[in-house]
């Protein structure tokens, strides 16, 4: 069997770029995608001085025509896809002391149609093009990029370290997405694909900004974890760290 081929949108940079070499690590073929082509290369680049196979297509998740063209990709060179790390987000405002979202009553509608667009629809599409391809690999794996903000029983628990961090697109969107995890894990649980939804944590990326409290490399841990589950691990889970989350 030739190795695993795995897919991480937003692979460019930050947890996907650290996700990739991972997996890299693990003899995994891993293809980045990136909306700028001359950066998905780049860091393709970057990832084969580690010796492995890597390289990158230019991919903006919000595009029906890039699904496609993904799709066309994978088929076209291995006829599968084993892991499908849905990397690739957006949070606009909605990451703590960013705003400009400040209430649930004020959210603008711009910023809340842009993310769910990014962060629910168009993984929810791209997952469902790409799923034939998954379907052929003897064990695929699709890991969806969540965050513990998507929770909605830590939201509503007065005790919990998230009570007082509301921002509602970003939040719902990722509560939208463990939805889909749960629906598509159910829908799939008579094959060998698994799927679950991943919180990296607060991690010190472009987009967790420099006060988060994680380094990339564990921030990478958990899709790491998921992307390389046994047959007999778990799936409709939600998890950081290998330590399950409540929904």
């Amino acid at each position: 069997m030739s190795p695993k081929i795995a897919f991480i949108t937003g692979g460019n940079r930050g947890i996907g770029f650290q996700t990739a070499l991972e997996l890299l690590a693990a003899g995994v073929e891993v293809v980045i995608g990136s909306r700028d082509l001359r950066q998905g290369e780049e860091a393709a680049r970057k990832l084969r001085e580690h010796g492995a196979n890597a390289s990158a297509l230019r991919f903006d998740i919000t595009q029906p025509a890039d699904h496609q063209a993904a799709y066309q990709y994978f088929d076209s060179n291995y006829g599968r896809l084993d892991i499908l790390i849905n990397n690739a987000g957006l949070a606009k405002g909605s990451y703590p002391g960013a705003g400009p979202e400040v209430s649930a009553s004020q959210v603008p509608q711009d910023i809340l149609h842009s993310i769910f667009e990014t962060n629910f629809f168009a993984v929810v599409a791209l997952t469902n093009t790409l799923l034939p391809l998954i379907r052929k690999s003897p064990a695929g794996r699709i890991v969806n990029l969540s965050s513990i903000l998507g929770s909605l029983t830590l939201h509503s628990d007065p005790g919990s370290p998230i009570y007082d961090a509301k921002h509602l697109a970003y939040d719902a969107s990722k509560s939208a997405l463990n939805a889909y995890t749960i629906h598509l894990a159910w829908e799939l649980r008579h094959t060998p694909i698994k799927v679950n939804s991943a919180h990296p944590g607060w991690v010190k990326t472009e987009m967790g900004g420099p006060d988060a409290i994680m380094e990339v490399a564990d921030g990478a841990k958990t899709s790491t974890i998921l992307a390389l589950l046994p047959d007999d691990g778990p799936t409709g889970g939600y998890f950081h760290m290998g330590k399950p989350l409540p929904w």
